[in-house]
Formats: structure tokens, sequence, C-alpha cells
């Protein structure tokens, strides 16, 4: 019929069209390199400096590093070696290792250094480690008296009678904690301090006597190197930590006394420079103490560092109480438990776990704020270098290799501790997102 329109074919497809790879950009390195580095014009030319500035720090670092001097006496002879060429005079770590680690320890003990060191692993083990049987636990207890004596020697009876003191101190908790648990604790302080204080260092005496179970001493002005920093900061991360708790629980206390001498403390070591307590630690302590009292400056510092350390984990520990809600405060109510049973099987585990980071944090900080102590005339590594490695003729002009060495040392112990943190948020994590 003329003036009508043509009639449609319609065609339906029986086969599968055949497949086909998707196109070049939105595969692969390319897709992530325009997804991720070249987005936009600003993400594209950000991308391009930072590959320029990458580019030229590793042309310089890795010349630095691969033409490095590791055998010379002195730094005029890698000089000579070098002769004009770029590279670092590594020769200074592989000669004053010792010093960087150990200081003035003499060099015949080095052992003993060393087995106390590989101990504490196995000490930190089933604390880090909670797979791990639980009797390891009793090596963990007496791990810092064995580590004392192998480090600064003696007899054998000082360290055993101070574990003795601890003992004591423990079974009189035991026996009145039935009664009044901060009673109890209060009455096992008491007990540990009197023990040292009046019968340890008598009793060590005229058992060595009798029985002289003895290492060489070593004093403490001859501890130095990175050996001393790692001293400190495990001492002091371990002791905060526990008296960061008891703050945390003091500020938060309903007993008016308590909670001010807690907030006081708190407060005045916050706003206190640490560099000023070590000061205190290290010339104004003596003035207090009665004369001819000695009082080991490493012990100073281990307490003036381990009570800044802790007003920082008591405010950390205090925000991981703050963020639990009431109704798990009221569980412990509704189930009987008394306070100190509620903080220690309901409260204070979801707190720690919710302070994880900022714990770490901390913990981390003060590992690298050891390193102040140098301030106070102590050896630690950077004193070491900035005293008598720099100081002498030899090697005086070598910067970069010594504090190079001295930056990775303490980040692969720093970096430990943020990859154990990770994985105990992950062995923690009870939300299942």
């Amino acid at each position: 019929m003329s003036g009508s329109a043509p009639k449609i074919q319609a065609f339906v497809r029986h086969d599968t069209l055949p497949s086909v790879a998707p196109p070049v950009s939105e595969t692969g390195a390319v897709k992530w390199l325009r997804e991720n580095l070249f987005s936009s014009v600003g993400n594209s030319i950000m991308t391009l400096l930072a590959a320029y500035c990458l580019y030229a720090l590793i042309s310089a670092i890795v010349p630095w590093v691969f033409n490095g001097v590791w055998r010379a006496d002195s730094i005029r002879d890698c000089r000579e070696v070098l002769d004009g060429a770029v590279g670092g005079c590594f020769a200074v770590i592989a000669e004053r290792w010792p010093q960087l680690v150990f200081g003035n320890y003499p060099s015949e003990h080095y052992g003993r250094a060393v087995i106390a060191f590989l101990m504490l692993f196995v000490a930190l083990a089933p604390i880090l480690f909670i797979e791990l049987p639980r009797k390891m636990l009793w090596f963990t207890g007496l791990f810092p008296f064995i580590a004392y004596w192998l480090i600064w020697g003696g007899t054998l009876w000082l360290p055993i009678l101070a574990l003795v003191g601890v003992v004591a101190g423990f079974a009189a908790f035991r026996a009145l904690e039935t009664k009044s648990f901060f009673g109890a604790l209060i009455a096992g302080l008491v007990v540990t301090l009197a023990f040292w204080l009046f019968l340890a260092g008598p009793l060590s005496t005229g058992l060595s006597s009798v029985v002289p179970l003895t290492l060489e001493r070593v004093e403490s002005r001859e501890i130095g190197g990175f050996m001393i920093n790692f001293i400190l900061g495990t001492s002091c991360i371990a002791l905060s930590l526990p008296l960061g708790i008891a703050l945390a629980l003091g500020r938060q206390s309903n007993l008016p006394i308590i909670k001010m001498i807690c907030v006081m403390f708190i407060e005045f070591i916050r706003g206190v420079p640490l560099i000023t307590l070590l000061f205190v630690a290290s010339v104004m302590l003596a003035y207090f103490l009665p004369p001819g009292t000695n009082f080991d400056l490493i012990l100073r510092v281990i307490i003036m560092i381990t009570l800044f350390a802790s007003a920082y984990m008591a405010e950390a520990i205090r925000g991981g109480l703050a963020a639990l809600p009431k109704g798990q405060y009221e569980a412990g109510d509704s189930l009987g438990l008394d306070y100190w049973q509620s903080m220690r099987l309901i409260i204070l585990p979801q707190a720690l776990k919710i302070a994880i980071p900022s714990i770490v944090n901390i913990a981390i900080s003060l590992f690298k704020d050891t390193t102040l102590v140098s301030i106070i005339s102590m050896f630690d590594m950077l004193g070491m270098i900035k005293g008598p490695i720099l100081s002498s003729t030899d090697w005086f002009g070598v910067y970069w290799e010594l504090y190079v060495f001295a930056a990775l040392l303490f980040f692969v112990f720093t970096f430990g501790i943020s990859k154990y943190s990770q994985y105990l948020e992950r062995k923690l994590a009870t939300d299942h997102r």
C-alpha cells in the first residue's frame, strides 16, 4: 500500500558474542596509576614532583651507601680510599660498634649482657603471646633479678633476697586480700620495702661471707651505649604501666584525698619537661639524701622516667575507662562483684584494649626519650657519639654515618613495638566487621 511505513524485520541473536578483553586503561597497573596517581591535573603534578624528589634522594643515597668504606683506621684513610668520590665512612661503625652498643662496659663481660638480652625475650614471650604456656610466667617473674645480677654482677645473694622480699610482700597481700584488697596491697608494698631497706643488705653481706656466689662487679658508670637506652626503656615501660593504672583508678576514686593526690601528681608531672626531672635525679636529689648515701644514678633516672611516663599512661587509661558505657560498670554490680573484682575482670580489660594505641604511642616516645640522659652526662648511644667517638681525632667529622646507624637501631625496636600493637589489636578485636 502506497504511503505506509516500511515493515521492520526483527532479529534475535541466538549465539553468545565472544569475550573481549577490557580496555587497557581499565585494568592492571595502568588503571591503578590513573586512579591513584594521575586522577586529576593537581594529582598528576604532585605525583611528578614526588617522583623527582624521590629520584634525587635515591640518586644521592645509593652512591653514598654502595661506595662506603668499611675498612679504615681513620677518616683520613676513608678519604684516601674514596679519592674524591661520594661515599660514607662506615669504618667508624665497624671499629666503634662496641662503644655504640655497650658503652664502656668491660669487653670480657659482653657475654653476660647478651645473655640477659636474649633472656628478656624469653621472659616477655608469655606476656606478649597468650597462647604460650602460663608456666613460663615463673621465669618472667625471676628475670629482673637474674638480669640485674648478670649485668651489674656482685653477690648473687642480693637479688635472691630482693626476690624473697617480693615473695614476703605477696604473702602478706594474699593473707589480707579477703578482708580488704586495697589494704592488702598497701600491706604487701610496706612489707616488701621494709625487707629491702632493713634486711636485704645485712643478710646479703652475711650470706656472701659464708657462701660467696659472686660475679665480677660492674659499676653503673661503665654501662652505656644503646645498652643503657634499652635498660631504661624496657624498665620504665614495664614499671609505668601498673603505676599508670593505679593513678587512673585513683583519679576516678570517690575518696577525696586519694583523688586529689592523683590529680595533683598527674597534672604536675605532665606540666614539667622530662629534662627537668632528669636534672633533679642527677643533681638535686642528692641534697635531700643523708650524707654518704650511695643512690645509684641509673636507679634515680629509672624512678624519674617511670614517674614521668606513668602520668601519661594514667591519662591514656583514664580515656579508656571513660569510653566504656555505664552498663559495663553496672554489670559487675549485678554479678555481685566488689570494686576490685569488677575492675580486674570486667572494666580494666576493656579499657586497656581501647587504650592500646595511646599506650603504645607513649611507650615509643618514652623509648626514644631515653636519649635525653646524654644531657646529664650519661653516655648512652648519642652520648657516646657526641663524646668519645667524635672527640677522637681519628673520626672527627664523621656525623651522618653514626647518626644513621643510631636511627636505624632505634627504628628496629620502635617499629617492632608498633607492629606488635597492631597484632594485639587484631587479636583482641571483638567486633566482627
